[in-house]
């Protein structure tokens, strides 16, 4: 099945959410290694050049993850879920959707902001233009290094929102026994839970 049901997501949901989850870990570990290194190396250049293009496909899967939530909602929560989880796993959602905005545009409004104007060419492939950045705390550099702040930032408390998802799916595997995680790792239709 390609679309959500009340019980079970669909094979373009379940897409979307692991390979967005695969481009989460991959796109920390390239900014933290590459930031970690000198920057002079053309090896550097290349790991950067390496997670602005992830970042933008990133963006793009994001954009569309959104627009296909908005035309095919997600399956019911569990009716013996406690109001209190519902709401945690409503905002926890929430959160993961905007960072997942917001952690690309950070990075690209960041090198928009550099004084360096390095082009962005997604795969050697795709240019992407620059986005306008006003020029306030006191120039380029210093945007650049407050937008680079923000980034990294947002990065960890992704990481952390993540860490929170991945225990709650595992709670209710293994201490609620729902069919909560079940049903992002299986096509099969969930089992109904009252």
């Amino acid at each position: 099945m390609l679309r959500n049901t009340r019980t079970g997501y669909g094979a373009i949901a379940i897409a979307f959410h692991w390979t967005m989850a695969a481009l989460v870990f991959v796109l920390f570990a390239l900014g933290l290694v590459m930031t970690g290194l000198p920057q002079t190396d053309p090896f550097t250049f290349a790991l950067y050049q390496l997670h602005k293009s992830l970042g933008m496909t990133f963006l793009a899967l994001a954009v569309g993850r959104l627009a296909w939530r908005a035309v095919n909602p997600s399956p019911r929560l569990p009716a013996t879920m406690p109001r209190l989880e519902r709401l945690a796993a409503h905002l926890g959602h929430a959160g993961l959707y905007a960072l997942m905005l917001a952690i690309p545009l950070s990075g690209w409004l960041m090198v928009s902001a550099s004084p360096w104007g390095i082009p962005t060419i997604v795969f050697n492939v795709l240019p992407v233009p620059h986005l306008p950045v006003p020029e306030v705390l006191g120039g380029k550099a210093e945007a650049e290094a407050t937008l680079k702040t923000v980034h990294e930032l947002l990065g960890w408390f992704m990481l952390a929102l993540v860490a929170l998802h991945v225990a709650a799916a595992l709670k209710h595997h293994f201490i609620t026994r729902d069919a909560v995680l079940t049903r992002m790792t299986s096509l099969k239709p969930a089992r109904q839970t009252t």
